[in-house]
């Protein structure tokens, strides 16, 4: 998945994540208590998520950089034995 593509599906994903978030937020308001305690324990979840974003795609495009460049090198091996 090219940078541009991963960055945009992974802002899309925030975003839906976030409206959702925000309409069952006001639910688990109005709701009963036990949907107050699940909503809870979601923020939690959620906080850790949305503070590890940020991170977690800058170490998705190193590893796929990483990746790619071992990948780039072995076909560039692979080429130069055939073409010898």
């Amino acid at each position: 998945m090219a940078d541009e593509t991963k960055r945009n599906y992974l802002n899309a994903l925030m975003d839906r994540l976030r409206e959702e978030r925000d309409h069952l937020r006001v639910q688990a308001e109005l709701g009963k208590m036990e949907a107050r305690e699940e909503w809870q324990e979601l923020e939690k979840k959620w906080q850790h998520f949305e503070d590890r974003f940020d991170d977690i795609e800058d170490e998705i495009e190193d590893t796929l950089e990483k990746v790619g460049d071992e990948l780039k090198g072995a076909y560039r091996r692979l080429r130069d034995r055939l073409t010898d």
